[in-house]
Order: C-alpha cells, then sequence, then structure tokens
C-alpha cells in the first residue's frame, strides 16, 4: 500500500472514563457499558505503510449459562483499516497471575514500544516511546487483554473479582472475552491465534483447549518463558543450563578450549545436566570429582561454594529466596544477577543486599525496565490512544496472586492443580497436547530465553518433551527457540527481531496452508452446531 492509496484519516473519539476499577478480591462494578476511545495512526513495517485503528476500552463477559454480565474487561487493539476476510487476529497476555498486558504491548509486537537501555539499567524521565520496526501488525490484529483485578478490568456485581482468580475460572474468562470480541468485531472466520507470556503460558493450554471445547478452534498459540509443569518448577538439572549461560555472559566460566558461542557452549552443558550432574545430585556426598570440577568450570562457582548448596543444588536459595547463584557469581565486584535476565546487574551491598527481590520490582532486570513502563504507559494511554481514567491503572497486582486458586481439572477431568496436601502443582503441558491431538493442525511456537532462570529454557524443553502426545506427525506442528535475551525476550532488539522472524513464519506457514485452515474452520463449525 502506499501513502497515495491511504484514505483520508478519520476523526479521533476519546474516552474518559469515570467508573472506580478497585483491584481488592471483593470489590466489583456495577457498569455494563462497552466504551471505548478510537484513535487512528500510521505505521511503516516493511517499507509498507499500514493505516491502522487502536481500540481502547472495554467489552462484558458474560456467563456462558445465564448470559448474564459477569466481568468489564480492559483491551487494546489495534487493527489494519484495510479490511481483509482472512486477516488474523492475535490475542496477548502477560502473567503472574496478577499481570496486566502493558508488559507484552509496550515491549513487544504493537505498533509503538517503549526505549529501554537493556541490559543496562534505563534511567529516569523523560523516556521514550517509538515505532516499532518489529511489530506484528504487518501479520495479524493484535488484542491485548488484561483479566479481571488487572488494568481497569473489575468484575461486575454480584461477581467479585476473586471470582476469576484462579486457574479454571481465569481461563474461562478470557475465553468469553474472546467470544465476545469476535462476535463484536465479526471476527469469527478469522485465523485466530494466542500470545501469553510466563504464567500466561500455563494460561494458553488450558485456555486452548477450553475455546476448542466451545468450538472456537486456534490456527496458532506462542508460549513466551513457559511454566507448564510447577512441580519441575525448581529442578536443578533444568536450572543448570541458564545458570551456565549466565555465567559465559559475565566471562566467568573456565573451559578450555572457550566455546565458540552460546548455543555451542549449552550443546554440551544441557547434555552435561540431564546426565553427569543428576548422578552427582543422586550420589551426593559421593559424587564424582571430575564432575564436580566441571560443573565448577561451566558456572564460575568454586567447588567448595557448590558443595556448600544443599550438596550440589544448583537451585538453592537464600533466605529472601534469591538464588545463591545469583549472589555469588559476581560477589567480589558487589553485584547480583537479574533473576529475569541474568545479564542484568544490580547493587548488592549495604542495604540493596537486604531487599527482598521478589518484592515488587527490586529484582534487577524489573528494576532496570519498570520506571520506563509505569511512566510511558500512562503517557501512551492518555496522549496517543486517548482514553483517561479516574482509576488508577493496575500493572501488577498482588492481591490477586496472594488470592489464586491453583487448582485445575484437566480434560481428563483430573486434578492436575493441587496435590492431597494442597500444594501447587500446576500441570498445564496436557492441556497443550489434548488440544493439539483434537485439531490437528493448531501450530505451537515455544520461545525461550538462555538468561532467564525464572522459566529456565531446558526446563521448557524438557516439560515439552515430556507432555503426553504421542503422535509423531502432530508433534511436527511443535517448534521449539531460544534466544540470547531473558524472560521478557523482546526487551533485547535483536532476539525481537529474530522472535518478529519466527512469528512471522509462524503465520505465513499457518495461513498460506489453506486446506488446514478450511478444516480448522469446519472444526470449528461443527462444532458450534453441535452445541446449538
Amino acid at each position: 500500500m502506499t501513502s497515495s492509496s491511504i484514505t483520508p484519516t478519520p476523526s479521533d473519539e476519546p474516552y474518559a472514563d469515570t467508573t472506580a476499577y478497585g483491584n481488592g478480591p471483593t470489590d466489583s462494578i456495577t457498569d455494563t457499558a462497552e466504551n471505548a476511545a478510537i484513535t487512528h495512526h500510521i505505521v511503516t513495517l516493511a517499507g509498507r505503510q499500514i493505516a491502522y485503528t487502536a481500540t481502547a476500552g472495554h467489552l462484558v463477559t458474560v456467563d456462558p449459562s445465564s448470559s448474564l454480565p459477569t466481568a468489564k474487561m480492559f483491551y487494546v487493539a489495534f487493527t489494519e483499516d484495510t479490511p481483509e476476510p482472512a486477516r488474523p487476529v492475535t490475542f496477548f497476555y502477560n502473567g503472574g497471575p496478577g499481570s496486566s498486558s502493558v508488559y507484552v504491548l509496550l515491549g513487544s509486537f504493537a505498533p509503538m514500544r517503549i526505549k529501554t537501555d537493556m541490559p543496562s539499567f534505563t534511567p529516569a524521565a523523560p523516556y521514550t516511546t517509538e515505532a516499532n520496526p518489529d511489530s506484528l501488525l504487518d501479520k495479524s490484529d493484535l488484542v491485548f487483554i488484561n483479566p479481571v483485578g488487572t488494568g481497569y478490568s473489575a468484575a461486575i456485581a454480584p461477581h467479585v473479582n476473586k471470582d476469576f482468580w484462579g486457574v479454571d475460572q481465569d481461563a474461562g474468562s478470557l475465553r468469553q472475552f474472546i467470544k465476545r470480541y469476535l462476535t463484536r468485531y465479526d471476527r469469527w472466520n478469522s485465523p485466530k491465534f494466542l500470545f501469553g507470556e510466563s504464567y500466561g503460558t500455563a494460561r494458553s493450554c488450558v485456555l486452548a483447549y477450553l475455546l476448542h471445547e466451545d468450538g472456537v478452534d486456534l490456527n496458532g498459540v506462542t508460549l513466551l518463558s513457559s511454566i507448564l509443569d510447577y512441580a519441575q518448577a525448581g529442578d536443578p538439572v533444568g536450572l543448570l543450563p541458564t545458570l551456565c549461560a549466565d555465567a559465559w555472559y559475565h566471562k566467568k566460566i573456565t573451559v578450555a578450549p572457550p566455546p565458540t558461542d552460546l548455543p555451542s557452549f549449552m550443546s554440551a552443558v544441557v547434555p552435561f545436566a540431564q546426565n553427569d550432574y543428576a548422578k552427582a545430585l543422586a550420589a551426593f556426598p559421593n559424587a564424582d570429582p571430575a564432575t564436580v570440577q566441571t560443573l565448577s568450570n561451566y558456572t564460575g562457582i568454586s567447588p567448595v561454594v557448590l558443595t556448600s548448596w544443599e550438596g550440589l543444588n544448583v537451585a538453592d536459595t537464600n533466605n529472601l529466596g534469591t538464588l545463591h547463584f545469583l549472589t555469588a557469581l559476581l560477589r567480589g565486584d558487589g553485584q547480583a544477577l537479574g533473576a529475569y535476565d541474568g545479564r542484568v546487574l544490580g547493587v548488592d551491598t549495604g542495604i540493596a543486599a537486604a531487599i527482598n527481590p521478589l518484592s515488587g520490582g527490586n529484582d534487577p532486570t524489573m528494576t532496570a525496565v519498570n520506571g520506563a513502563y509505569t511512566v510511558a504507559w500512562n503517557s501512551y494511554l492518555e496522549d496517543q490512544l486517548k482514553f483517561t481514567s479516574t482509576s488508577s491503572f493496575t500493572d501488577l497486582n498482588d492481591q490477586a496472586f496472594a488470592n489464586w486458586d491453583f487448582g485445575h481439572i484437566d480434560p481428563t477431568g483430573a486434578q492436575k492443580g493441587k496435590d492431597v496436601n494442597g500444594n501447587t502443582v500446576l500441570y498445564t503441558a496436557g492441556d497443550l497436547a489434548a488440544v493439539m491431538a483434537l485439531n490437528i493442525d493448531l501450530k505451537v511456537l515455544s520461545a525461550n530465553g538462555y538468561f532467564d532462570s525464572v522459566t529456565p529454557f531446558s526446563q521448557t524443553t524438557t516439560d515439552l518433551q515430556n507432555m503426553p502426545l504421542a503422535d509423531a506427525t502432530v508433534r511436527k506442528n511443535l517448534t521449539i527457540k531460544y534466544y540470547p535475551s531473558g524472560h521478557m525476550v523482546y526487551l533485547d532488539a535483536n532476539s525481537r527481531t529474530a522472535l518478529k522472524a519466527d512469528l512471522a513464519a509462524l503465520y505465513d506457514s499457518t495461513v498460506n496452508d489453506r486446506p488446514a485452515v478450511q478444516r480448522i474452520l469446519a472444526l470449528q463449525l461443527a462444532a458450534r452446531i453441535n452445541k446449538g
């Protein structure tokens, strides 16, 4: 499309919202209006000008049985102005649970993004938002969803926010939001994609299956920085390769000859972790000294220190819940590594060493970007999207996390969220396997950062390899990719560009596979007819 072919830009429609959106567990609202601010923009992607409309506002979800309103959910959508029947639509969300979608919206593939200095600290205001050359808008319309209790989303009385704070409750509410969006904007026949980050990947597995059960079959799912098996969280075997990647980045490994690059180093570390290191853990205190020395060479941590961590357990933490490794690697420099991105450093001396990094945004990674996100988002929402509110926008809701119900009934009817003692053992890779087996054309992209010790790439790979999906042909629909970045892969410029290329390949292969698209549409139609 050339600039001369773009029609005159329509007038913007600002919106000022006076509803009070409480984010507490018993809060609710009575307003059921579906209002929005509508603005018009142009972005240039790969030399093509795209005129698009940004819609920031609310849709109301309903109870699937009574059709009575249940929640008012805030979203931001970016849609190309030139309509195409086969134009895909992608639904984005972050995780937490309790996170709004602001992080993925302003960091990843929307038309605008914040400018950060990652992996260095981003200085205080003024901050900059800029056109995003890696935006996915050239491949799909984009809808960013804020679950109940985040952003400006709230339950509608007599429901309260905590009614939606649980694995199955949350996925059910997003299912209803997506169905409402498809109806409100006549997108039922569009190719449909999900993009979830962190806990959002667990959400995607459950949501994809629930949508299938409601006759909404997806074309693709992107899992960014996955947590699919909580029982394996903190497994030192799955974590070790990430810590070795951190040590490699900070030039602390003592491997001879030095690895030529990070992927080649990881190709040696991963089998070491799964074999020799796993045996050393089981044998401790009688671990093979050669294995302990190799572990030291790979991590940059001395054998004496390694053996003090609960018997070579690299997942051992201090009293604040921080991995010992993150504070030990550069202790001589008075610095700690970020858990979300091990390339990022923070001061770890004086009072800073006693501050809980798990509270608020005190992890070095989050500290490096949180100020930019908060300021840039509020400015962008008011100045460019022209949505204003008398309520405070909830970026992260700790109350949602504290009150979250991790119970989960999987597609077989089994409890896969809590064990008999009430411990969280949430397992959603089975939901993903089920929906992939039922919708044999569904494509899944797993994207992972090498330097992320919160959701380690090697553990995610193992979880996906072990999921109950035996059909070899269907398994070919799963692609796993790794990037030299952290939990928020897109905050690294080169990694964001690489991920965009992988996403473009996913969308092209999916949407251009006309027989597959027709099979998905037929599956969706048949399910809707049967339910009718």
